[in-house]
């Protein structure tokens, strides 16, 4: 059986030959193909841990084959596309982009994972899926590839204002492993000002619950309602605005501070990765502090736009490192604990 797909520019007569091809690439390929080719009608992936500890969960291939079709209808990425893998396939985001080459005939190139992938390729491509680490690495090679998809984290306002002006379509995707990546995406450049939301993929319904948490209906991905930590504003039934995590929120002084939405704010004035998080507080209840990564430098926090005297950190630490997920997700509490406060 032919394969009508190839990968690193190479076809493949059968799914053996593609399998034992594999091994000579990654491990982590390697077992993919395995698994997706024997008798079971499942996947076993791994979540990320960024929100908690990494799970094992079973999805349909069934259903990933449904989300191949649904990004290739939406982002008009179909038979023939030139696409680049530069992401693990340790993990759902990887995987997917090996189901979509698979499912929609795809001509797929893989680059071994690292933080500025476009300087391992002189290629021009279609597609790619990239976290927003190597989106901003990859700023003077963008022009070579036509759509980026951008997950696995938020992309500051200092990134989004640097591909402003860039030929390159890139979106923001929303999705987790349970949903297998993204069910809805927001546009992140050449948008004229006004604001852009995210907007759900065909066969996705959204809702809110008591909390105000997204709740997903998409019965081609998932045979049950997916209720998320996400606190986010509807705009209409196809649209929706990100807040923040309902897990993250901080109560100080019976105000409640969305880290999210303050960290928009300084992103203004810090261009490094940072976060804000509460500190048991025996007067507010919880203290907001501010963590940056990298050398001590002064910060004029009075000068960000839009910062309540709420949102103002109580704290700001200094850190050289911060501890991440292998999908360089920060993980907030691990970092946290190495301030020994």
């Amino acid at each position: 059986m032919h394969l009508n797909f190839k990968l690193n520019g190479i076809s493949f007569q059968s799914e053996e030959e593609l399998i034992a091809y594999s091994k000579t690439i990654s491990k982590s390929i390697y077992s993919f193909f395995v698994d997706w080719f024997n008798q079971e009608d499942y996947l076993v992936v791994t979540t990320s841990g960024s929100t908690g500890k990494p799970k094992p969960i079973s999805l349909k291939k069934e259903f990933m084959k449904n989300s191949a079709i649904a990004t290739g209808n939406f982002f008009n990425v179909k038979e023939g596309t030139k696409a680049l893998l530069c992401l693990s396939a340790d993990y759902i985001a990887g995987k997917m982009m090996l189901v979509r080459a698979l499912t929609l005939g795809w001509s797929l190139d893989v680059v071994s994972v690292d933080s500025n992938p476009l300087s391992k390729t002189k290629e021009d491509y279609d597609f790619s899926a990239m976290v927003p680490m190597q989106l901003q690495n990859s700023l003077q090679h963008l022009h070579r590839i036509k759509k980026i998809i951008v997950g696995g984290g938020v992309v500051s306002n200092a990134l989004i204002n640097k591909i402003q002006d860039n030929q390159t379509q890139i979106f923001a995707t929303y999705g987790m492993t349970e949903t297998i990546t993204h069910i809805a995406v927001k546009k992140l450049n050449d948008f004229n000002e006004k604001p852009v939301f995210y907007q759900s993929l065909p066969n996705v319904e959204i809702g809110i619950d008591h909390r105000n948490c997204l709740v997903i209906k998409a019965p081609k991905v998932s045979d049950e309602l997916v209720v998320t930590n996400d606190v986010v504003r509807l705009i209409s039934d196809n649209q929706f605005e990100w807040l923040g995590r309902f897990d993250n929120i901080i109560n100080s002084g019976g105000v409640k501070l969305s880290p999210e939405k303050i960290e928009e704010k300084l992103s203004q004035i810090i261009h490094g990765r940072f976060f804000v998080i509460g500190l048991p507080d025996e007067t507010l209840g919880e203290k907001l502090i501010l963590i940056v990564e990298g050398e001590k430098y002064d910060l004029s926090l009075s000068s960000v736009k839009g910062l309540s005297k709420y949102e103002i950190p109580k704290e700001v630490h200094f850190l050289p490192n911060f501890i991440e997920t292998e999908t360089q997700k920060i993980q907030r509490k691990k970092t946290l604990e190495k301030l020994k406060l």
